[in-house]
């Protein structure tokens, strides 16, 4: 899809570019936009054309000034190129809408050389000013005063970010253009990681017309990736993308995919049984009989004919997000207690019949400073738990909790086995469901007891999971932590150049953390994604992102 020249660079010009070799780097086997030389049927089985059926639930957003969650994500993928991508075949960082970059020696200014020539589905040329005004209005409130974007988190660290948030400045003072083709970003401090940052899929260019009329760019983006909207977004009903002709890389093979959004993973199972969608993903009831009938992916992440389940892991955290402001949660030996209750096992074994994993930690396996077990109350120990309930109410009397959580995706089985745990040790829960998007806002606004979340690697580093989750001011602290010492040590992080002490002081935070049980990690997440016989050869990442300009139909 995009061609890009990586040019030799120094240790300098590519710094933390090894940050996430190690297990990711052996989870995929292919599939990253931008291998050359893949336009057309590279099995010899699949055709060119064509238009892929594909499952999703209705977004958040899938315009890039708020995209947070995989659903939106997977439809702003298609639209979208940023300027660097995690290639997970080579587990390293690649160029893709830009050519190169430098760091300089304190990791303080990165200088992007873009792709030139590249233009928006709207035939607009795609300049550097249109990377800055992309990130300015992820960061201006007024580009939807009535829900402002959730992610403007990602840039804290440009220069400028905080008086331009503030509305103390006109515009993001960190990022300047000094011709058409060169973005050069400044930072407040020193951040090795940030070229990851970049890769991010809401941190791409918007032309002009993003801002003459939000609700019309909301619901139809216009983009600089492989696909462009083919009409407006349907909420609740559909969205259409097609092959963008001009692209600057090769070219999709399909003619275009179908989003068809569905109320629940159980009535899209049903319409992917009865043949009306392609790629679905699988209720864990289900997952044994799906693997009977349509095979197991070899790697876990391509799905050919006879091998169309996909199984592989994903840098991903499930998890219960506690609002720790508020009592009962507000006592740690409380959050420590509930934790130690839950059976993980019964989850991963029950629910999903092996495919999971119990998490130890909210660092998933595969990221680079992962501990086993260094979060000890993720272990299953009821007397425990009791103990501490015991020491905390003397007399017995232990307070209910209310469990927030969707129940499409099936998270109700998931929960069903949470709220079964925690009454084995006399605390009853009950049940708190909504839809996952006012769910969300609620998380956000601080309106919930304890709820299910789970965490997709934005870019697979440790730090994407500490700093989002955990510092005061990012969008995403669904546990209301406010803790300065919290802050610092993300800070202090995030300015460390060498590698392996970057990684050893987000260790050391993690460990911290674990102990004061700020949420409570359940599982690691798996692909539970399954393709028809008709098509020919599908990619889904491990962070489920699908590249579907190289997904390929089976010839008629």
């Amino acid at each position: 899809m995009a061609e890009f020249m990586n040019k030799p660079m120094g240790r300098r010009a590519f710094v933390g570019g090894a940050l996430a070799t190690g297990v990711l780097g052996v989870l995929a086997g292919c599939g990253q936009k931008g291998n050359p030389g893949t336009a057309g049927s590279a099995s010899g089985e699949g055709a060119s054309g064509g238009t892929l059926r594909y499952y999703i639930n209705n977004p958040v957003s899938i315009d890039p000034y708020n995209l947070m969650e995989d659903q939106g994500t997977q439809v702003g993928f298609q639209l979208f190129d940023s300027l660097t991508q995690y290639d997970f075949e080579k587990g390293e960082l690649k160029a893709l809408a830009c050519d190169s970059w430098e760091v300089n020696d304190d990791a303080t200014e990165f200088t992007f050389h873009l792709k030139e020539g590249t233009t928006f589905h709207n035939g607009d040329t795609v300049v550097a000013a249109d990377w800055k005004r992309g990130w300015e209005r992820i960061l201006n409130p007024e580009t939807n005063p009535e829900s402002p974007s959730g992610i403007g988190y990602h840039l804290a660290m440009v220069d400028g970010y905080d008086a331009f948030t503030a509305g103390e400045a006109d515009e993001l003072t960190g990022v300047t253009c000094p011709d058409d083709n060169t973005l050069v970003v400044k930072l407040a401090y020193s951040y090795a990681d940030f070229p990851y940052v970049a890769s991010h899929p809401a941190l791409v260019p918007v032309p002009e017309v993003a801002l003459e009329d939000f609700q019309t760019f909301f619901l139809s983006p216009i983009g600089n990736g492989p696909f462009k909207m083919d009409g407006n977004w349907e909420d609740g009903q559909y969205i259409n993308i097609v092959r963008f002709d001009d692209y600057y890389g090769d070219k999709a093979i399909l003619d275009g995919v179908n989003f068809i959004i569905q109320k629940d993973q159980e009535t899209a199972y049903r319409e992917f049984q009865a043949g009306n969608l392609d790629v679905c993903d699988v209720p864990a009831t289900q997952i044994p009989e799906a693997r009977e009938a349509y095979g197991e992916s070899e790697d876990g992440y391509t799905a050919t004919p006879g091998h169309q389940l996909l199984l592989g892991g994903e840098p991903s955290t499930y998890y219960l997000t506690i609002n720790c402001s508020q009592a009962p949660w507000d006592n740690v030996k409380f959050r420590q207690a509930v934790s130690m209750a839950i059976n993980r096992e019964a989850i991963c074994e029950e629910v999903f019949h092996g495919t999971r994993t119990p998490a130890d930690n909210i660092v998933p396996p595969g990221i680079a400073g992962y501990e086993e077990g260094v979060w000890p109350y993720c272990k299953f120990d009821q007397d425990a738990a009791k103990a501490l309930l015991e020491e905390i109410y003397p007399d017995g009397d232990y307070p209910s909790i209310t469990l927030t959580y969707n129940q499409d995706g099936g998270h109700k089985e998931i929960m069903d086995v949470v709220m079964a745990s925690l009454k084995e040790v006399g605390i009853e829960a009950e049940a708190d469901t909504n839809e996952w998007a006012t769910i969300l806002n609620r998380y956000s606004s601080g309106d919930y007891e304890i709820g299910r979340c789970g965490w997709v690697a934005d870019y697979p580093i440790m730090d994407n999971f500490m700093y989002p989750l955990f510092f005061s001011t990012s969008g995403d602290n669904y546990s209301q932590i406010g803790d300065d010492a919290i802050d610092e040590a993300l800070l202090d992080a995030r300015a460390t150049i060498d590698d392996d002490e970057r990684i050893a002081k987000y260790q050391e935070l993690d460990a911290e953390l674990g102990e004061q049980c700020w949420m409570i990690p359940l599982m690691f997440y798996t692909h539970t994604t399954v393709t028809g016989e008709n098509v020919a050869k599908f990619y889904l990442d491990p962070q489920k992102k699908a590249d579907m300009s190289k997904t390929e139909l089976v010839s008629a």
